[in-house]
């Protein structure tokens, strides 16, 4: 009887000890892991480190070089307010100024004087040299890309955390971007861009940091193709202002205002 009575509540027992098991693991899989919400941290810092939160105002002298060419050199104008409203003004070459291209969300057209109607673009069509619209247009990558953290490497004396960026879906400007990023600042070091077929397409550095809108910023960025040796283009930026931009500037009817 003694025996009888053990093996049944074998029986009732077993199952619940099981499932007492079994619930740290169901919690971990119903919740975003540490580690996600730690490379999550760290992007949106470094976004923050890259350019305000708040509206801002910044123009942008970019030089592009390929071997056997004169250097190319454009400037633009840059407005934006969060990730979801940019709008990028041509200032140089003259022959090109008017044209304005606006950002609503991840949609976006360009403005031509002599075109009554906008022309949508894709944000990863080339706007000059090795710059895409999306380089300009889109100002974080925390709002386009979902990190995770690959692994730490030590480059020159600093420690550096190596996040993988994969693209929320297919109209952000790259399918995948490698970023270097000191943990104990938040400044970006380096980043690689890679294809869908996740080629390396180019790499871009972050040089020259200095004090401008409340943080130490970078002010010269260096993109170069990684698949065409010695062509680059070179984004020296000026001051940053901050301003309240309201709503109405990034509308249509704003831009054909300003044409």
């Amino acid at each position: 009887m003694f025996c009888l009575s053990f093996l049944r509540s074998s029986v009732v027992v077993g199952p619940i000890v099981l499932a007492l098991t079994l619930l740290p693991a169901l919690a971990c899989a119903q919740t975003p892991s540490q580690d996600d919400e730690i490379a999550r941290s760290i992007l949106e810092k470094s976004d923050e480190i890259r350019f305000p939160k708040e509206g801002f105002q910044v123009d942008i002298n970019i030089a592009s070089s390929a071997p056997g060419r004169e250097p190319e050199l454009r400037k633009y104008r840059v407005l934006s307010k969060g990730n979801e409203n940019t709008m990028v003004m041509i200032l140089e070459p003259a022959s090109e100024r008017g044209q304005i291209m606006l950002m609503k969300g991840r949609d976006l057209w360009v403005f031509m004087p002599d075109i009554s109607q906008p022309i949508r673009l894709g944000l990863a069509q080339r706007l000059t040299g090795e710059v895409a619209n999306g380089d300009l247009a889109r100002s974080n990558f925390s709002g386009d890309y979902t990190p995770s953290r690959l692994r730490t490497e030590r480059i020159n004396g600093e420690d550096y955390q190596v996040l993988e960026l994969i693209a929320v879906d297919r109209s952000v400007t790259y399918h995948r971007v490698l970023l270097w990023v000191n943990p104990s600042n938040f400044r970006p070091l380096k980043a690689e861009f890679y294809s869908l077929s996740n080629r390396l397409m180019k790499t871009c550095s972050y040089e020259n940091f200095a004090d401008m809108a409340g943080k130490r910023r970078p002010t010269r960025l260096v993109m170069e193709d990684a698949l065409r040796p010695g062509e680059k283009s070179v984004l020296e930026y000026g001051q940053i202002k901050l301003r309240d931009l309201p709503d109405k500037v990034f509308s249509k009817d704003y831009l054909k205002k300003l044409q």
